[in-house]
């Protein structure tokens, strides 16, 4: 491994001298190749990380950090005591005319808050905080292209840098491919999505709420119906406190091949005239248009590991089939990324240096396996049916033991070893899922 260059060379320099070189070369620099550039660098590996936009920009998301997600911001060493972080003490749920608060539990592993930061700034936040570690940040610069060695083997990109597209090169031992639900570079390297697993749909926008956006909790809404039709929505609406006068007021869905996708505007158009009209969630106070995303669920993208390049974050269509989160997943699947890399480039080229790369998908697969194994069967069987709406019933609505046993099921929030009751049961649950096999 060489030692960091943190003297950010400008782009047009780095071209005429011919390609540039590095250990790692991350494509995306949002969360997921961010954490990996950042955990890279510190642990001494010389790391490009390439980003087609400037910053700061827009990306469609809903803006709610759950602890997992805090967590991995808090081994990232960001401050997130600044401004510009607003706290959540829970989740308030509402399905009809039942209404429940769940406090984030207060676990061992992880905090007992959760954070709302809007994704216009965040994504610079944790790009400049792995440069700042060492990261080589090229931002204007989009991948087109893979190189590989004639055995097929990925050996750097080819790109356009600047608004004049000028052709540039970068070169590396490996390249950790996170640039989105698009996974353009694993496409061109042969990896197509797994058709049996389901794609979401999300939508946002952002209202002007001085009211509710001090709100303590994130909001999801499980009884929303598709107009024009009795039949609820596939997924939930939310509603996440800014904390700077704004809300971010979003719908998620599963389409369902039986019953085709839900128009997700004119079901926010329906759900939003039936809210209090003192939360101004109106079109006057609109921000901006209703953006939309692909949410690429349940590991829908094999390999993870292959011929040089690792998929991290919505390009290996990790996120979260229980309840859309990307984000933490994102955050935690870049690390574990960084540390397998970090230890394949301490061996030579050859089966040793292949043997350590190929564990990131063992060890993604160890973590989250038998639970997206899970979710995607109700993804598939309930969510994408009827949404949220079969799990919230009068039963376990007026049960705070079951809400808080769903709760940490749906974000995935357990101590292991079990803590409590609670702990022990899910994580018996989980363990008795048949573990999926490790695809190469």
């Amino acid at each position: 491994m060489t030692t960091p260059d943190t003297s950010r060379p400008d782009d047009a320099r780095a071209a005429a001298d011919g390609p540039e070189e590095a250990d790692v070369i991350v494509v995306g620099a949002g969360p997921a190749g961010s954490s990996a550039a950042y955990h890279l660098a510190r642990a001494g590996v010389d790391v490009l990380l390439l980003e087609k936009a400037e910053f700061p920009r827009e990306k469609v998301c809903g803006d709610g950090l759950t602890p997992r997600a805090v967590h991995q911001l808090i081994r990232m060493g960001v401050d997130i005591q600044a401004p510009g972080w607003t706290r959540s003490r829970g989740m308030r749920w509402i399905a009809g005319r039942r209404q429940a608060v769940i406090d984030w539990p207060s676990l061992g592993r992880y905090p007992d808050f959760g954070l709302s930061r809007s994704r216009h700034d965040f994504d610079d936040i944790l790009a400049r905080h792995a440069e700042r570690a060492g990261a080589r940040l090229r931002t204007g610069v989009k991948v087109t292209s893979p190189v590989t060695s004639p055995a097929g083997r990925i050996t750097g990109v080819e790109a356009q840098a600047g608004p004049e597209r000028r052709p540039v090169a970068y070169r590396s031992r490996v390249v950790i491919a996170a640039d989105g639900a698009s996974a353009r570079l694993a496409l061109a390297m042969g990896r197509d999505r797994d058709p049996h697993r389901q794609v979401a749909t999300a939508a946002r926008r952002y209202y002007r709420s001085p009211e509710r956006s001090q709100e303590e909790y994130l909001e999801l809404w499980a009884d929303l119906r598709v107009p024009g039709s009795d039949r609820y929505l596939p997924g939930y609406g939310w509603i996440f406190p800014m904390g700077d006068g704004r809300v971010n007021v979003g719908l998620g869905a599963l389409p369902h091949r039986s019953q085709g996708g839900a128009d997700l505007r004119a079901t926010l158009d329906k759900w939003l005239a039936r809210v209090p009209e003192h939360w101004g969630l109106t079109e006057e106070n609109a921000e901006g248009k209703v953006l939309s995303a692909a949410l690429p669920l349940g590991f829908n993208r094999h390999p993870q590991y292959g011929r040089g390049m690792l998929l991290v974050g919505d390009s290996g269509g990790m996120v979260s089939p229980w309840n859309g989160e990307g984000i933490a997943q994102a955050l935690e699947a870049g690390e574990v990324a960084a540390e397998t890399v970090a230890l394949a480039l301490t061996r030579p080229a050859g089966p040793g240096h292949e043997r350590a790369l190929h564990h990131y998908p063992v060890e993604m697969n160890h973590r989250w396996g038998r639970h997206y194994r899970l979710g995607n069967a109700l993804a598939k069987h309930v969510f994408s049916r009827a949404g949220f709406q079969p799990l919230l019933n009068r039963y376990v609505m007026g049960s705070p033991a079951v809400l808080s046993a769903l709760a940490r099921l749906l974000v995935d929030l357990t101590d292991n070893p079990s803590r409590d009751a609670i702990d022990h049961i899910l994580n018996t649950v989980v363990r008795l899922v048949p573990a999926p096999a490790t695809r190469r």
